[in-house]
């Protein structure tokens, strides 16, 4: 059980995000490109930059400030060495109240250039400590990081069992409207957009292989050399459950870990980790059906290292159509 009602999270939880708006609008506007895109190799998670690393001391001001209020884990990389911190400092684990696992930009790498939205992402979990997994989620949140050149954005939320919402801000005059997430009722892909995430060199071949694979066998390769399905490699997991929920896609596969564990790989390149996917409760609140590479719910532990694949389908339609192929393909002898 939380200790307080689901609107006290959803209210602190936003309030955190917009801080972390008005701080990366504030270092584009204020920062060339190659400032931002500054990295730091070597961490437990992913590769951080520049412009990680201010956002990151905004969350964790944050935070100190919110866990005067109520004791809390923090997981999110960059803020402790294995990315798990109880604040206050010194709390023992188990008095620890929730769980907050975050990831403050996801999509650093297209958000530093200005070329496409970032997003924050939240999740609040019960605490079981170190057993608790992307499972335990009850309530997501997450809000549009927008480049320069847009005056609106999105956050969306969801409370597990209670449905998923969202509103729009203008941030020019500061107006907000309500909308509903609805995912695509589309019961093919014909015509729609669909994606198999190769963002990285590192197994590309492979993925693009299993992608044509499964477009062949569901019927939805080209006719007359038309495509009939369209890909969007948009590089943010909290970007692409907008695309889910908004309608935009109607399926979305990252299966790295996948992909790179049937190459042989021993040392795995860069996966999706559980705060890259830590708002998937918002897309299964808003309708569309959430899975692992197995077609099960994501269980992963709230770990920065744990490496994630995930699958996502608008709706249960196209995931009778598509899953089916897809787990044969991955698991059934079957090698793109």
């Amino acid at each position: 059980m939380l200790p307080y009602p689901p609107d006290y999270f959803v209210e602190r939880v936003r309030a955190l995000q917009q801080e972390i708006r008005a701080g990366v609008r504030a270092q584009l506007l204020q920062h060339p490109a190659e400032v931002l895109a500054r990295a730091t190799e070597g961490t437990d998670g992913d590769t951080q930059f520049h412009l990680d690393l201010r956002v990151e001391r905004l969350l964790l001001e944050f935070c100190q400030d919110w866990a005067r209020e109520v004791p809390f884990v923090l997981v999110a990389e960059g803020i402790a060495q294995d990315g798990w911190l109880i604040l206050p400092e010194g709390t023992p684990g188990d008095q620890a109240q929730f769980l907050l696992v975050v990831d403050p930009v996801d999509g650093t790498r297209m958000i530093m250039y200005d070329k496409r939205s970032a997003w924050c992402l939240a999740g609040i979990a019960r605490n079981r400590g170190r057993q608790t997994t992307l499972a335990d989620i009850q309530i997501a949140v997450q809000t549009e990081l927008p480049t320069t050149r847009q005056h609106l954005a999105d956050t969306l939320w969801a409370v597990k069992g209670q449905g998923a919402f969202g509103e729009r801000v203008n941030l020019l005059d500061g107006s907000r409207y309500a909308f509903q997430p609805r995912p695509s009722r589309a019961t093919d892909l014909r015509y729609g957009f669909a994606s198999v995430v190769n963002f990285f060199p590192d197994g590309k071949a492979w993925l693009a292989r299993l992608e044509e694979e499964l477009y062949r066998a569901t019927g939805s390769m080209d006719v007359h050399g038309n495509p009939l399905v369209f890909a969007d490699q948009y590089i943010s997991t909290g970007g692409q459950i907008h695309e889910l929920v908004m309608g935009h896609d109607r399926f979305i596969a990252d299966l790295r870990p996948v992909a790179f564990r049937q190459m042989g790989l021993t040392q795995l390149p860069l996966c999706a980790h559980p705060y890259d996917i830590c708002t998937e409760l918002i897309a299964r609140e808003a309708g569309a059906i959430i899975t692992d590479e197995h077609g099960k719910p994501l269980s992963t532990p709230l770990d920065i290292r744990e490496p994630v694949a995930w699958v996502g389908y608008a709706n249960p339609v196209l995931r009778e159509r598509i899953e089916p192929v897809l787990l044969q393909l991955l698991h059934g002898g079957t090698s793109p």
